[in-house]
C-alpha cells in the first residue's frame, strides 16, 4: 500500500507538485502558509515516505541553491471511463500525464461482470506494454448515479444489472490498489479542470451529451455531489409536460428528446419517412444511424439533420439557462460524443442560454466545447484517485 500524507500541509504540497510539476522548496514556500522551518520539516517527512524525491538543483534565488522536489516518478494511476457504448482505460504518471491509453467498444447493458472482464483485459494489455507494473490507485467512472462514499451505482437508467453492484470493492480486489468510483460526467469535469479548458476556473458546469445527458457541477474547485450523489442529473429534468416516455420511467425528460439515443431514433425516423434523402442513404449504407452520421449529413447541407441538431441544442440550452440563472457559473463546458455535431450544436445552446438568462449571469459567461475529448474522463478518474492518495490517512 502506498504511503499517505500525515496532515493537510503535506496533502497540499503533494497536490501542488502534481498540478505544477517539480518545484524548489522556496517556490513551495511561496504557495503555502508555513514558516521556512515548518516547511522543511514537512518536506523532509514526505521524502521519508517515498512519495516525493529530490530532483536536481533549483534555479538560484540568492544564497545556496536548493534541490527541486518532485513526486516520485514511479507512481502510477489508472483511469477507467465506462461509457454507455465504449470503455476508455489509461495509465498516468504522478503529474497525471497519460502514458498509455486504450479505447474499445462495449455495451454497458451487458452487465458489470462482462464489462469488468473487458476492463481487466485492457488493463493487462497496458501493463504488458510496460507503462506500469502495478497501480497506486484507480479511478472508475460509470454512466449513472453513484452513491459516492460507497462507490456503488444506484438505479442507473441505462445500466440494467448494475444497481447496487460493489464496483469499488470488486475492482480493488482485482487491481490490488485503492479504487474510487464516481459518475462519468463528474470525472469529465475533473479532467477538464486538470488539463483542459477549465484549468483556471473554480466554479463551472461540464455538460456531457453522449447516449444520455449529465452535468458535472464544480464549486470552489471541487465536484459537488449533493447529499446522496445525484447532483447534476439534468438529463431527467422535464422539458415537455406529459411528453415522450424516458428510460427512467418518467415522461418529457430532456434525455427523451436529445442525446445520442434520442437523436439516432429521430434521424432514423426521418430517413424512413422520406424527410431526408441524405439520412436515408446513410441508413441504407450503415444499417443504423448515430451522431456521427447526422454530423456528416448536416455538413452536406441536409436541412433535416440541421433542424434536429438545432432543436436538440435549444432544449439543452433551455435547461442550462435555468441552471445558469440559479448557480451563476464562470464557465459552461459542453463535452461528450454528441459534441461531434460541432458549432451548429454549440451555437444553438449559446443562443438559448444568452436569450433566457439574465445579462448579469451571462455577460462574461463562456460556453465552449471541451478540449480533452475522449481522454477527459480517464484524466479525471486519475485525478480522483490521486486526490484520495494525496489526502491525510
Amino acid at each position: 500500500m502506498t504511503a499517505r500524507p500525515a496532515n493537510a500541509h503535506q496533502a497540499r504540497l503533494l497536490r501542488l507538485l502534481r498540478d505544477g510539476g517539480p518545484r524548489s522548496r522556496a517556490e513551495l514556500g511561496d504557495r503555502v502558509d508555513l514558516s521556512r522551518s515548518k516547511l522543511a520539516v514537512e518536506v523532509d517527512r514526505l521524502l521519508e515516505t517515498g512519495l516525493v524525491v529530490a530532483d536536481g538543483l533549483a534555479a538560484s534565488r540568492g544564497g545556496r541553491r536548493s534541490h527541486n522536489i518532485r513526486l516520485a516518478p514511479q507512481l502510477r494511476f489508472l483511469g477507467v471511463d465506462i461509457g454507455a457504448t465504449s470503455i476508455d482505460v489509461a495509465v498516468t504518471n504522478p503529474e497525471l500525464e497519460i502514458l498509455g491509453h486504450i479505447n474499445q467498444p462495449m455495451d454497458v447493458r451487458e452487465g458489470p461482470v462482462a464489462v469488468f472482464d473487458q476492463v481487466l483485459a485492457m488493463v493487462a494489455k497496458l501493463r504488458d506494454s510496460g507503462v506500469a507494473e502495478g497501480f497506486d490507485g484507480a479511478g472508475i467512472g460509470v454512466p449513472g448515479p453513484v452513491r459516492f462514499p460507497e462507490g456503488v451505482p444506484v438505479a442507473p437508467p441505462i445500466m440494467p444489472g448494475w444497481d447496487g453492484f460493489p464496483v469499488r470493492e470488486a475492482l480493488s480486489q482485482e487491481l490490488g490498489c485503492p479504487v474510487m468510483v464516481d459518475n462519468d460526467v463528474n470525472l469529465m469535469a475533473m479532467g477538464e479542470m486538470q488539463a483542459g479548458v477549465a484549468r483556471s476556473v473554480q466554479d463551472f458546469f461540464c455538460v456531457k451529451i453522449g447516449t444520455g445527458i449529465g452535468c458535472g457541477v464544480v464549486v470552489g474547485g471541487d465536484v459537488h455531489h449533493g447529499t446522496t450523489g445525484s447532483a447534476g442529473d439534468i438529463g431527467h429534468i422535464q422539458v415537455e409536460p406529459e411528453g415522450r416516455q424516458c428510460a427512467c420511467g418518467n415522461r418529457g425528460c430532456l434525455e427523451a428528446y436529445f442525446g445520442g439515443a434520442a437523436l439516432a431514433r429521430d434521424a432514423e425516423e426521418a430517413a424512413r419517412d422520406g424527410r431526408s434523402a441524405e439520412l436515408a442513404r446513410l441508413l441504407e449504407a450503415n444499417g443504423r444511424l448515430g451522431a456521427a452520421d447526422i454530423a456528416v449529413a448536416a455538413s452536406a447541407g441536409d436541412g433535416t439533420s440541421l433542424d434536429l441538431i438545432r432543436e436538440g441544442g435549444a432544449r439543452v440550452g433551455q435547461v442550462i439557462a435555468g441552471l445558469v440563472s440559479f448557480f451563476n457559473p464562470g464557465l459552461v463546458v459542453i463535452s461528450g460524443g454528441v459534441t461531434g455535431l460541432g458549432h451548429t450544436l454549440l451555437a444553438s445552446i449559446r443562443t438559448q442560454v444568452y436569450r433566457q438568462s439574465l445579462p448579469l449571469a451571462t455577460g462574461n459567461l463562456p460556453i465552449v466545447l471541451g478540449e480533452l475529448g475522449q481522454v477527459a474522463g480517464v484524466t479525471g478518474a486519475a485525478r480522483l484517485t490521486s486526490d484520495h492518495l494525496f489526502s491525510p490517512a
